[in-house]
């Protein structure tokens, strides 16, 4: 089971049964903001999805698939970080995130992105970690920028959100330029 401690208040782990709840709570109290940038609130709607959701996480961890972690500050879940896919092939991680809005613009996020980065690259040993992000979601590209990604490129329609199309921007970073964050 994936389980890191960030610093002496924030710890990413997987989420558990336990968790179903606070996470449901999370999901519905920050469900309109989330809905502006993320496609899969509609397979959250109730605790039942949610539990189904953390159950299939550890399926998907043991075969390699993704890595999903609750961001918990002082025991507190707040937001999620993610691999949400690993191409093993081309040794690439896709970073995914998001945070209640509460708990936003306090550098949570940076922190919790750039550990499971760390992770990604010492004990995965992928060679590159790949962030997209919706064209027009300003505080989610301010991560990988923060980070010193480099922007990729302009990929247009490149999800279907509900009832239209979004364009992503495309940051990357490799291992090798990792150490200098």
């Amino acid at each position: 089971m994936y389980i890191q401690e960030v610093d002496e208040h924030m710890t990413l782990r997987m989420l558990t049964s336990r968790d179903a709840k606070p996470l449901f709570h999370l999901i519905e109290d920050s469900r309109a903001y989330l809905e502006k940038w993320l496609p899969w609130l509609n397979d959250s709607k109730s605790l039942s999805d949610v539990e189904t959701s953390i159950k299939e996480s550890f399926y998907t961890y043991a075969n390699k698939q993704d890595i999903r972690a609750g961001i918990f500050i002082d025991e507190m879940l707040v937001g999620i970080v993610s691999f949400n896919e690993f191409d093993w092939r081309n040794n690439i991680g896709y970073v995914g995130y998001w945070l209640a809005k509460e708990h936003q613009g306090r550098g949570i996020m940076t922190k919790a992105v750039a550990a499971l980065i760390d992770y990604g690259f010492t004990e995965l040993e992928i060679n590159k970690v790949d962030i997209r992000t919706a064209y027009e979601n300003k505080k989610s590209q301010a991560i990988p920028i923060r980070l010193n990604f480099k922007k990729e490129g302009h990929l247009r329609q490149a999800e279907w959100l509900y009832n239209h199309y979004v364009d992503h921007i495309v940051y990357g970073m490799l291992k090798e330029e990792w150490n200098i964050n």
